[in-house]
């Protein structure tokens, strides 16, 4: 499954209902934030004090979302300079399993359908991804079994396509994942574009998300996820509330950990 994820696997994801909105997985920004903006996120893997900081167990994961020109990538993730809008969740869980179960259901990729978000716009629970398969390659017409521990063990890039609960139309992404002595560390980008009413809203290369997943200590968690996205054409026709895209990133990561979490009704940056 994903941290767009989940993958999703963290992925983007598009919502377009009566305003079009986007995060992904995958898992997705366009709200201007005011004048407390930081220069941007301190993940694991170039700071020991991260930002957001890792919430305590049993806690909605700490969040915070950039938008255009607030946000400096990381090095360490080979981002280009403030493109687009930046959503960043630091959480723990308890799991008793090992890295290698971990990897596993990442590599799940089916067991995505069906993961369901709080939608503010509607005030109910919908799901945010109602199709998810792997693939041998980028190619919509090559389906296959979900991923086998050796395949994301191998640091190849895998493909698989899932289709968001406003779009319908299927988007291919790539993930690769490493272990380094049990730190997983999950890479996840867009292949196709994303469209909509035969519009391009998003093109390949564009949703970009990085999930890093430790042990603190034996059987807790912690997991750090960060998705970007450009903005598509419609950004400057409307604002879109910063809570839809924080709660596709919720649904994501508690896919991915099992952890069930509280849905945000209003955007409070830890």
């Amino acid at each position: 499954m994903v941290l767009n994820r989940a993958v999703s696997l963290t992925s983007f994801f598009i919502e377009n209902d009566r305003r079009a909105t986007l995060f992904t997985i995958v898992f997705c920004l366009l709200v201007p934030l005011g004048a407390n903006a930081q220069s941007g996120p301190h993940p694991p893997c170039e700071s020991a004090s991260p930002f957001p900081d890792f919430a305590p167990l049993g806690h909605v994961p700490n969040y915070h979302v950039w938008s255009k020109n607030q946000w400096v990538p990381p090095t360490c993730t080979g981002w280009r300079a403030g493109a687009g809008v930046l959503v960043a969740i630091a959480g723990q869980f308890r799991y008793t399993g090992t890295p290698d179960d971990l990897l596993l259901g990442v590599g799940a990729i089916s067991t995505l359908k069906g993961t369901r978000y709080w939608s503010v716009t509607e005030n109910s629970w919908r799901a945010l991804i109602t199709s998810a398969v792997a693939l041998e390659g980028p190619d919509l017409h090559q389906p296959r079994a979900d991923f086998r521990l050796s395949e994301m063990k191998s640091g190849a890039k895998l493909y698989f396509t899932e289709t968001e609960n406003r779009l319908g139309e299927p988007v291919i992404y790539w993930m690769r994942a490493s272990d380094t002595g049990g730190n997983l560390v999950i890479t996840m980008e867009n292949v196709s574009s994303v469209k909509n009413f035969m519009l391009t809203l998003i093109k390949p290369g564009d949703l970009q998300s990085i999930h890093y997943l430790s042990e603190a200590r034996p059987g807790i968690w912690r997991y750090y996820g960060l998705a970007r996205t450009d903005e598509p054409p419609f950004a400057a026709f409307g604002v879109v509330r910063t809570e839809s895209y924080v709660n596709r990133a919720l649904a994501l990561y508690s896919h991915l950990t099992g952890a069930a979490v509280e849905p945000v009704n209003s955007y409070n940056p830890n």
